[in-house]
């Protein structure tokens, strides 16, 4: 399996932010050393002309050129620097990277070691998000299908899962007019965004939420986005597997166990396989007060990826697998 990363590119924050910065070079070197079956690749930058699928010219050139007001800097949560710029284009490269894996070369599954910055807006950032890398990678890719299909009526349609702990407004926001795009966004009802954008379907969720009515919750959303979806299903999945609704995370409110978050994981990836649908998957959040902790999670859910990807691979031809 393919996964993308971007984790060369640090941003120089001060001393007791609360954003993990560490945790994308310790989740790289734990999927190195423990996961044989993914292959780690530096993530491309997003060029200007791709990050204007989904977001305003006036925008990119203002994170690019470093004219961003001070109340701009304190929504997104970052101070400005040439590294935050390139970490930002990477994070999205990484996710158009994996969607093109998935989706192009028959691959199935494939992976964006950060990614998910899903409080992106067209025309700002937000909690920790500068660009919205899944609405860039599904434009882009619709705009590449489409290409390739020059002859087919049908266009690529899109399903978001978006499981982060906190609600995707941003892309919500991007899609809200597209057809072409269902979001779906479990998350908790109380937690940031405070003001949330409707998706496609929302499923709220009380703080302190365990496991089973958590698992539940999913899999009635996941049938009900689907029969939504039957007139023109989906040929391309992006899954936001946040590690935040995990019980040891400070900005999560709910508690989900370890167990549990790996079972969720398994849940989409299955259910997405039965269907014979692509999947780009973002890491998204994770704030464990032991940061150890939120490593482990999201290097279980790769390691799921993977699985998923040899059973996606297992159901080609014995030729399409030495091809890929």
């Amino acid at each position: 399996m393919r996964a993308f990363h971007s984790d060369a590119f640090v941003l120089p924050l001060p001393e007791g932010h609360t954003f993990p910065m560490p945790k994308y070079r310790l989740l790289r070197e734990a999927v190195h050393a423990t996961l044989p079956a993914v292959r780690l690749h530096e993530a491309p930058a997003a060029t200007d002309g791709e990050l204007a699928l989904a977001h305003e010219p006036g925008w990119i050139t203002a994170v690019a050129e470093g004219t961003l007001s001070t109340a701009q800097q304190r929504e997104i949560g970052f101070p400005w620097s040439p590294r935050m710029v390139e970490r930002s284009r990477r994070s999205v490269g990484a996710t158009i990277a994996a969607a093109r894996a998935a989706l192009f070369h028959d691959e199935g599954v494939a992976a964006n070691l950060a990614g998910g910055t899903h409080h992106a807006y067209a025309h700002k950032g937000s909690g920790y998000c500068v660009f919205n890398d899944v609405a860039v990678a599904a434009r882009l890719m619709q705009t590449e299908w489409h290409r390739l299909h020059r002859s087919s009526r049908a266009g690529l349609r899109v399903f978001v899962i978006d499981l982060d702990v906190h609600q995707g407004n941003g892309t919500a926001s991007i899609f809200r007019d597209d057809p072409t795009v269902f979001t779906l966004s479990l998350h908790g009802a109380k937690n940031f965004p405070f003001r949330k954008e409707a998706g496609d379907l929302d499923v709220e969720l009380p703080d302190g939420c365990p496991d089973e009515p958590y698992l539940d919750a999913l899999d009635h959303a996941l049938e009900c986005a689907w029969a939504r979806q039957a007139a023109a299903v989906p040929g391309l999945a992006f899954y936001l597997a946040g590690a935040d609704p995990h019980e040891n995370d400070r900005l999560g409110r709910l508690k989900l166990s370890e167990a549990g978050l790996a079972e969720r994981d398994r849940r989409v990836f299955a259910w997405l396989r039965a269907r014979g649908v692509p999947v780009a998957v973002s890491m998204a959040g994770g704030y464990g007060r032991d940061l150890a902790r939120t490593v482990a999670i999201q290097r279980r859910t790769l390691e799921l990826a993977s699985q998923s990807w040899r059973a996606w691979l297992g159901r080609q031809s014995p030729a399409a697998q030495c091809g890929a």
